[in-house]
């Protein structure tokens, strides 16, 4: 199946490692033309050198206020045109209620939540027909998830940034995607695991829940991702689409 990503220039957040890293890997294969972004200089650098050629790289935090300018500019600079960005950011801090700082819910803030918000809107202002905004999330959108506290309090509400941003562009042809990871096999997850005193216990635990019973793969997180942002789901808007297994039971 043709996805329709040959030569369309997409910026990617948070793609030095990861789900971000999967999603630019997917695009790139397609054909696509990636800015990857992360917060360190040589990691950017190492990212680009994996992903090749049609790749361009930046390091910037989501929650610096001129990021999104600047990326968007560099797409366009470099590639020639600007079709789509995917917010992708490290998950906040682990964390129950009691354990969590107001420095630590207003950083989260600043790069999971407001940056987002920033790179949507000028997103937004510079797309056209065709143009796609997604936004990587996690289940904790739907349901809270034991431990992840600051998580839990920020996705659900970019969720609702999105759905209504899915609903003002519209009109324009622009479509606004979510994706909702589950327990992907990633650096990230695994550090969550490895917080419990048992973590493989504490693994074959969460894949029992599982339907498929098992992790999933960050390439298999990418593909989707890649197949949202492109013209094949150009009738698909408004959604948070878990990439779980299963796991969320909900309709």
């Amino acid at each position: 199946m043709d996805l329709g990503l040959k030569d369309r220039v997409y910026v990617v957040t948070g793609a030095t490692r990861g789900l971000g890293h999967a999603s630019a890997r997917a695009l790139v294969a397609e054909g696509a033309k990636v800015v990857v972004t992360g917060r360190k200089e040589d990691a950017v650098a190492e990212a680009v050198s994996a992903l090749g050629p049609d790749t361009a790289g930046m390091a910037v935090d989501n929650a610096d206020p001129v990021a999104a300018e600047r990326l968007i500019a560099t797409a366009r600079e470099r590639f020639g045109r600007f079709d789509g960005v995917l917010v992708s950011v490290g998950g906040p801090p682990p964390g129950f209620v009691a354990d969590t700082t107001d420095e630590q819910w207003q950083a989260a803030f600043e790069s999971v939540f407001l940056g987002a918000v920033r790179l949507a809107r000028a997103a937004a202002a510079e797309l056209g027909e065709g143009g796609v905004v997604g936004f990587v999330l996690s289940g904790s959108v739907h349901e809270p998830i034991p431990g992840l506290t600051i998580s839990n309090g920020l996705r659900p509400g970019l969720a609702g940034f999105a759905k209504s941003l899915a609903d003002e562009l519209g009109p324009r042809g622009i479509r606004v995607v979510g994706l909702l990871p589950g327990r992907i096999d990633t650096d990230r997850v695994r550090e969550l695991d490895s917080l419990s005193a048992d973590p493989e216990a504490t693994r074959q635990a969460s894949e029992s829940r599982i339907p498929l019973r098992r992790y999933g793969t960050p390439e298999e997180f990418g593909r989707t991702a890649a197949f949202l942002l492109s013209p094949a789901a150009s009738y698909i808007t408004g959604v948070m689409l878990p990439v779980d297994g299963g796991s969320r039971h909900g309709f």
